[in-house]
């Protein structure tokens, strides 16, 4: 059965994040929604229904019988069953929203829906970028619980220092932790497949360290927070999700915040999380083109992919940054970076396009993994139409 992750009406909210991704696509506890429900589902026949730039990259789906689904929530037992049993032309809606149905996309229509069922239960759903780290806790509950359930962690070395419930703890293959504190009791801690935690390290869950990353000596990392595959990170952080590519790895306090791919924040780049006067942070809508009031106290930096801090570089309060920007001049950036800003402030020149392409291939080769023709194109058409 072929599987159509569907952005729904959600792509919108959460640029900058998904200006280079579907919002499946997206990382939140340990996997990305996409990895999530192919876990569930037990289905690796994978496609995507997002924007058409998109398309070159994510797969179409193909036109035939499919199960389409809004991926952004954690499920129930009892949702996942309700998904698995629907019929030809049923489907599931949840708060006057569809989120799943068995449909034939050879001529997609919603039309072909028969019957909906209303889904009574409360859902963790996330529709902004501040839902990702607000409730990355428990995401990470809900992967590791996926993704261990009836194997067995290697074992914690004894040069370590531990609190908390061993079951707790799964440390995956090849990861490597040495002279470090793990505390569990606060909260579930997954190191992933070669990943490795440096001397001196202390960690609070719930934490999601992911394959082949790094914290680097001496790093302070409070939950819940996710990074995900290929990261190095340094400094203090707090409640943070960096989706993978990405490398934070000196001194520094990030907090309360997002962060894209093929990123890096130059050492000692600090990105506040709290306003002066305790009032609730406004962030920028790329949908109502305002900045918009999150409800939340604490809210710190969005960043989208490719995007650049130097050395010093001092963020405040709700900072959103586009894709492919370079920040590097004295001061408080403004709270909106655009894309492809080459300085970080309002009225710059923009990134040269074949510069951008330079930089991500150099970047990107350093983990192996090429620039792609499809790649470009995604990052031409952010350059030309935001």
């Amino acid at each position: 059965m072929q599987l159509v992750f569907s952005d729904a009406q959600y792509w919108e909210d959460f640029l900058p994040l998904t200006f280079t991704r579907p919002v499946a696509a997206m990382r939140c506890g340990i996997l990305t929604f996409a990895e999530r429900w192919e876990k569930i589902l037990e289905n690796t026949e994978v496609s995507y229904f997002t924007e058409h730039y998109l398309q070159a990259k994510f797969k179409e789906p193909e036109a035939k019988e499919s199960l389409f689904l809004v991926t952004n929530f954690l499920p129930t037992e009892t949702i996942i069953q309700q998904i698995k049993d629907l019929k030809l032309g049923e489907a599931l809606v949840y708060e006057d929203e569809l989120i799943a149905a068995k449909i034939n996309m050879k001529g997609f229509s919603l039309n072909q829906i028969e019957k909906m069922t209303d889904i009574k239960e409360e859902l963790i759903f996330f529709k902004k970028p501040t839902d990702l780290f607000t409730h990355n806790h428990k995401a990470i509950d809900f992967d590791f619980e996926l993704l261990t359930k009836g194997r067995a962690s290697q074992e914690l070395s004894s040069t370590n220092g531990f609190l908390g419930d061993k079951k707790d703890l799964f440390i995956e293959e090849g990861a490597q932790i040495e002279f470090s504190t793990l505390n569990a009791k606060t909260g579930k801690i997954y190191i992933g497949k070669n990943a490795e935690v440096m001397e001196g390290c202390n960690l609070r869950g719930p934490i999601a360290l992911c394959e082949d990353s790094k914290f680097n000596l001496g790093a302070k990392i409070y939950g819940a927070t996710t990074i995900g595959p290929h990261c190095k990170v340094g400094g203090e952080v707090s409640n943070i999700i960096i989706f993978g590519y990405s490398n934070k790895g000196h001194d520094g306090f990030v907090g309360n915040s997002v962060i894209g791919e093929w990123c890096n924040l130059g050492a000692d780049t600090n990105s506040s999380n709290l306003k002066n006067n305790y009032a609730n942070v406004k962030l920028w809508s790329y949908r109502t083109k305002a900045f918009e009031d999150t409800g939340l106290q604490f809210t710190g930096l969005i960043m989208g992919d490719h995007s650049k801090t130097a050395i010093n570089t001092q963020l405040n309060t709700g900072t959103v940054i586009g894709v492919a920007s370079n920040i590097f001049k004295e001061g408080f950036p403004p709270n909106l970076v655009e894309n492809f800003s080459w300085g970080g402030f309002k009225g710059d020149e923009r990134f040269k396009l074949d510069k951008a392409y330079e930089v991500a291939e150099k970047v990107m080769a350093r983990r192996k993994v090429p620039l792609t023709d499809h790649d470009k194109t995604v990052l031409k058409y952010i350059f030309d139409t935001y």
